[in-house]
This record gives C-alpha cells, structure tokens and sequence, in this order.
C-alpha cells in the first residue's frame, strides 16, 4: 500500500514537473518569437502597419464624405466608420496571414525539423506562437486607437460595458485566427508559396465581410458567403463597440447579435483545433 502510494505521487509530481516546464518553455517562446516578428520588416509592414496604413488612406481621401449620423444628427467621418473594420482586419492579419505563412516557411527551411530534433513540446512551440500573436495584435490594435482618436479626431466609447465587449470579441478572434493560421499552414506545398497561397485568401475575406465596403452594400448572396466565416462577425462585434447607437439597423437582422458573434467565432475556433491535430507535422509528410 505504502508502495503504490509512493509511485502515485511520484506520477503526479512528474505530471505536474512536465506541465510546468511545458509552459515555462511556452512562456520563453513567446519573448523569441515576439523578437523574430519585429526583425521581419516584410512581416511588420503587411501584418503589423497594413490595417493602420489603410485607415489613413480612407480616412483621408473620404475625409469629406459623410458615412451617416449618430442620434444627435453628428455625422459620421470616414475614420469613425473604418475603424472597426481595420481592427478585425488587424485580428485577422496577426493570428491568420501572420501565423500560416511563418510556420509555412518554418516548415520549407528546416526548422521545424531542427526543432522536432529538441525536447522542446509541441505545446510549448504553440504557445509560443498564440502569444507572439496576442502580444503583436494588441500592440497593433493599441497603435490603431491612439491614431484614430489624436491624428483623426475619433471619439472613443466611455461607456465600459462597450470595452468589455471590445476585450471579448478581440481575445476570442485573436485565438481564433491563430489557431486557424496554424491549420492553413498545411496547405501550402512550399515556405516559398505560402505568401501566393494565403494572401489571396485574406484579401478576399476582407472585401466580403465588411472590412473595405459596407457590408449592407453588398449582394445578399455574397453577405450569406461571408456569413460562414468569422471575420464577417468580427468586424460586427467591432462595429458594435465604436459606431453609434442607432447603426445595427444595418447590420442583418437590424441587430448586432453578439451571441452569434460569439456561436460562430467559437465554432471556427472548434473546427481549427480539430483541424490542427489532424494536419500539423514537425515535418512534411512528403519531405
């Protein structure tokens, strides 16, 4: 008796001495890979500034238009109305564009081969990667706020209620698309097709799902098409924290239906993670 006691708690302070180094690993990677993304100038420019340079670019050749009015009759400026798009843009960019092609060209040149070589845990290389995303994507989306508010003059909610909802829908589509980053990464044949596979395939989600263009201005087919993915809802959530009252009555359903924000953006969360453990390899099956 005293014997299988000893060998219990032996197993469990194994477990525990292997889930602890696991995350101490994790944790260390997220500094290293922080690092690696900010020497990357490519990177930085097309993932890191790319929704900020396009903010600028509407707000300032729409700077005379007007995109309709508040309750109080104010209207509504070109950068008020792209701000929530470029944020969920920025979401995307960090956790999918950014997260496919890095473990796509890690795979083509050999590192995650060198790295299937160490005793370094796969969980700790994910972790390393989801917080290298979470890291950037909340210093892009703080960049974002500060221009928006000090270089084109928009109001910010005060309401907290509103940045609750800002936090929740940014963390949850932040995991989100890096975790299907991380299942996409499987589809390019080489590091060296990644950019010509993945790129097309963002810039696309973004034109649909109301990032670019209203989404009410869109054909219904192409709103259903956009529907089933996660940055139509993204953008939505966004939309419900920093436009006025008064403008769900664009949205489908003349609600912001934050629940089915939520439903959707945790269903593709799902469908990537079954995705990841399907597809992930240190090395390529046809190497």
């Amino acid at each position: 008796m005293t014997t299988m006691t000893t060998m219990t708690t032996t197993t469990t302070d194994t477990a525990g001495f292997g889930l602890a180094r696991t995350l101490r690993l994790g944790v260390s990677r997220v500094g290293y890979e922080v690092r690696g993304y900010f020497r990357q100038g490519d990177s930085v420019f097309f993932t890191f500034l790319f929704p900020l340079l396009m903010l600028s670019i509407f707000s300032v050749a729409f700077g005379e238009s007007e995109f309709g009015f508040d309750e109080a009759g104010a209207a509504l400026t070109a950068a008020e109305f792209y701000l929530p798009g470029m944020l969920a843009a920025g979401v995307l960019l960090s956790g999918l564009q950014n997260m496919s092609i890095d473990i796509a060209l890690e795979k083509g040149d050999g590192t995650l081969k060198r790295l299937a070589g160490t005793p370094l845990p796969v969980v700790s290389y994910f972790i390393g990667k989801i917080g290298q995303v979470l890291v950037t994507g909340l210093l892009q989306a703080a960049l974002l706020l500060l221009v928006a508010r000090f270089a084109f003059g928009v109001e910010l909610p005060t309401e907290p209620e509103r940045w609750l909802v800002f936090a929740w829908v940014f963390l949850l589509g932040v995991t989100t698309c890096a975790i299907l980053g991380i299942a996409l990464s499987a589809v390019p044949r080489t590091g060296k097709s990644a950019t010509a596979v993945i790129i097309p395939i963002v810039l696309v989600l973004q034109f649909i799902s109301g990032v670019y263009l209203a989404f009410s201005d869109l054909p219904e087919w192409l709103q259903n098409v956009a529907s089933v993915f996660p940055l139509k809802w993204l953008a939505q959530g966004m939309r419900s924290v920093f436009l006025p009252e008064g403008f769900e009555v664009l949205e489908r359903g003349e609600t912001w239906d934050l629940p089915g924000v939520a439903l959707v953006t945790l269903l593709w969360l799902v469908i990537g993670l079954i995705f990841c453990r399907l597809t992930f390899r240190w090395i390529r099956k046809d190497s």
